[in-house]
């Protein structure tokens, strides 16, 4: 029987908990955020605790006052502020900052930093005085003010830790490093030591938030009012105030403030915040548009389809946002390894420090030294912070590009796929074919054959229901036949999976569908299936109808391979990786397509439940898949493989709930360019890991043996963090 926590019994019961949520400041590293989160949740009132590393958030469900909070924030150096924007002040002021005039504003702005530079004016004294032949008590006297200004904060935060969480944090670490060092009298490594690692996290926390702020080129895209039409007046109202139906203008040069439909003018759009499409779109009336879209030229009025948080662009940034904050499989291990890792080097560094001297008798002020100098090498900020930014950097990216990465597991299983499996109709192909002919068995052989028409436009009756391409293809025959109201609509319309479908049409029950699906269920004659066969052979998809008496034909239509879909496929080999097409079209018809694009496999005459068999198989032969479909009819398929992408997630809110990865324009084209910057991301990741460890590991060791001093440990470590923080940020150049 399954244990049931308290908060899930209380959500079972129907009792919600109080959220609040905060922004924090001086939050460097993904270290001090895990540690944080302790911290918080060790409050009297607090059922759950999350600080969000990426967005600097601190989320709280239960009942806990704001004072309480910030006092136990400010316990762990950091600042908590009470705001719902999605920024702080003081990183906002840091984001907008760059190169060293903007560093050294951004370090007046936090406590620790300012108390640093107190202490490095000290220092800078004591080494004057030392320069010019004072008295060596004087410029003790200055190097231990500048550690007893300067290790204040630090201190203070390493303590807190201690207490609250139990555990040795690594500003506990330094402050004892520090302090042992002017004990055995280290005097200006000791002040060196805590003004360094204090710059150090600090110059760590500035690159990550410019890391971080990427993201704010969303946000600024994002228009925060609209001119509303209505009784022939134009005002400007914040977009909140927007309901669906209203009616905006929007004029040339300007952004488009809310998802829509153009209800007068035309003119070409630019997508490319949205979609990643490079050139323009022309729309017109009835064309379907996107918030932060720009209206190049002319004056548009759009009719609102969805609400300010609902729009395109908002789902974009929300899902983006959760994405950056989702922990990719290489973080969790690196944080299980971190909780491990550091108190190990605490106590070989004890051991270090007390065994050389009791039992061998060897000089204590050495060891001691040396057991100091590792703890200085012990912080795990470089390996913490590895993942995180290679993350956030990578997924935001990707967005700029038109490619949602719902999140760091999604991005790291995309690097890994062995094989990707398409669906044809709407990825492969146009996804809206055209009839290309139209047969009854009883055609007279005239350009203009009643009874072919008849044949339409009772197929029309039935498939009018339907939102198939297919479908909207035979409709749309009928109407250019001019039969389209031939008959009345058909009732009680069922789909057939994977089959066809079927309806009444005055009283009798008329089914279409595939010329598998006929040879099972209705006789039809050998020269119809002859004719059938050979239409498919030319790469036409065919559909048969029976009236409740007989067959009476079939209708052709033929789907037209996307413009890209052969480049993408040949990038993909070139990447090798296996590419697969899964199809209901029959053998003919999928052969056809498959050879033009040039796909490695195609399978065919698939039921829905058969593409999940089939990715399922992929998955047991390649080992890691991703299924590229429609993100609606595709989704158990979609759900089955090792990342599912989606098609046209600009256009359906579906497409972008159901995938792991969404492709925001209707082009596949951006498929090689996701596939190239995952495995860059994991490259990356893995060198930020491993280069990590193993400079830790060496200089280590190097430390046990005396070979490194304090001062040189702690420009080692502050330098590795900054390698692997910028390092990590190289996929916002990666270029698509």
């Amino acid at each position: 029987m399954r244990d049931y926590t308290y908060i899930e019994i209380k959500y079972q019961l129907g009792v919600m908990m109080p959220t609040q949520e905060y922004q924090i400041g001086n939050l460097d590293c993904a270290n001090c955020a895990r540690e944080l989160q302790e911290g918080v949740s060790h409050l009297g009132g607090v059922e759950v605790a999350t600080v969000d590393f990426a967005k600097l958030r601190l989320i709280v469900e239960g009942n806990v006052s704001e004072a309480v909070l910030r006092q136990r924030v400010e316990a762990f150096g950091h600042t908590l502020e009470n705001d719902n924007s999605q920024e702080n002040p003081t990183q906002q002021t840091a984001a907008e900052m760059g190169g060293v005039a903007g560093f050294g504003q951004y370090l007046l702005t936090r406590n620790d930093t300012r108390m640093a530079l107190i202490g490095a004016a000290f220092i800078t004294g004591g080494i004057i005085a030392w320069l010019i032949g004072a008295p060596h008590l004087l410029r003790d006297a200055l190097y231990g003010i500048a550690l007893a200004v300067a290790v204040i904060p630090v201190a203070k935060s390493g303590l807190n830790a201690l207490r609250i969480n139990r555990k040795m944090s690594i500003n506990l670490l330094m402050t004892i490093a520090a302090i042992g060092a002017f004990a055995i009298g280290e005097y200006l490594e000791a002040a060196l030591v805590i003004f360094l690692y204090t710059m150090g996290e600090a110059l760590e926390g500035y690159i990550t938030n410019r890391a971080r702020d990427s993201l704010k080129a969303l946000l600024a895209i994002k228009p925060n009012e609209a001119h509303l039409l209505k009784d022939n007046q134009t005002t400007t109202v914040p977009v909140e105030q927007l309901a669906i139906g209203d009616t905006i203008v929007v004029k040339a040069g300007e952004r488009v403030p809310m998802d829509g439909t153009i209800s007068n003018g035309a003119s070409s759009l630019n997508q490319a915040p949205i979609t990643g499409e490079s050139i323009p779109v022309d729309k017109s009336v009835g064309d379907t548009i996107f918030a932060g879209s720009i209206n190049t030229h002319g004056t548009l009025e759009i009719e609102v389809t969805h609400s300010a948080e609902d729009n395109t662009l908002s789902r974009i940034i929300t899902m983006v946002e959760e994405a950056q904050s989702s922990r990719a499989p290489s973080q969790r291990l690196v944080d299980q390894f971190a909780e491990y890792y550091t108190p190990l080097v605490v106590l070989l560094a004890a051991l270090v420090a007390i065994v050389p001297p009791l039992l061998f008798g060897a000089s204590a002020q050495v060891w001691v030294y040396r057991a100091l100098t590792m703890l200085v090498i012990a912080c795990p900020c470089a390996l913490v912070i590895s993942t995180p930014v290679t993350v956030i950097a990578a997924i935001t990216a990707a967005a700029r590009q038109g490619v949602l990465i719902k999140g760091g597991a999604h991005l790291e299983a995309l690097g890994t796929v062995k094989a990707i499996a398409f669906d044809k109709t709407g990825t492969l192909t146009q996804g809206r074919p055209q009839v290309t002919q139209v047969k009854s068995l009883a055609c007279n052989g005239d350009a203009s054959c009643n009874n072919c028409d008849d044949l339409v436009a009772l197929a029309a009756a039935v498939e009018s229901r339907s939102t198939h391409p297919i479908a909207q293809a035979i409709v749309q025959e009928a109407a250019q036949r001019d039969v389209l109201s031939r008959y009345a609509q058909a009732d009680n319309v069922q789909t057939l999976s994977g089959r066809g479908v079927q309806g009444m049409v005055d009283g009798q029950q008329v089914t279409i569908g595939s010329h598998r699906y006929f040879d099972a269920e209705f006789q039809h004659n050998g020269d119809l299936c002859a004719t059938v066969r050979e239409a498919e052979a030319n790469g036409n998809t065919t559909m048969l109808l029976h009236d409740g008496d007989s067959v009476r034909g079939y209708i052709a239509v033929a789907d037209t391979v996307r413009e890209r879909s052969k480049q993408v496929v040949q990038s993909l080999h070139q990447l090798n990786i296996a590419t697969v097409m899964l199809t209901g079209d029959n053998d003919l018809v999928a052969q056809a397509v498959g050879d033009d694009v040039g796909v490695s496999d195609v399978r065919s005459s698939l039921m829905p439940e058969d593409k999940v068999g089939a990715v399922e198989k992929l998955l047991q032969q390649r080992g890691s898949v991703a299924m590229v479909g429609d993100g609606v009819n595709d989704t158990p398929a979609l759900a089955a493989a090792t990342v599912g992408i989606a098609m046209g997630g600009a256009g359906t809110a579906q497409a972008l709930e159901t995938a792991d990865i969404a492709l925001m324009a209707d082009d596949i084209g951006r498929l090689p360019y996701a596939v190239k910057l995952a495995r860059f991301a994991r490259r990356l990741i893995l060198q930020n890991v491993g280069l990590s460890i193993a400079l830790k590991v060496a200089f280590l060791a190097l430390a046990m043996f005396g070979t490194v001093t304090m001062w040189v440990a702690i420009f080692v470590d502050v330098g590795m963090m900054l390698i692997v923080t910028l390092n990590g940020m190289r996929p916002l150049r990666f270029k698509a």
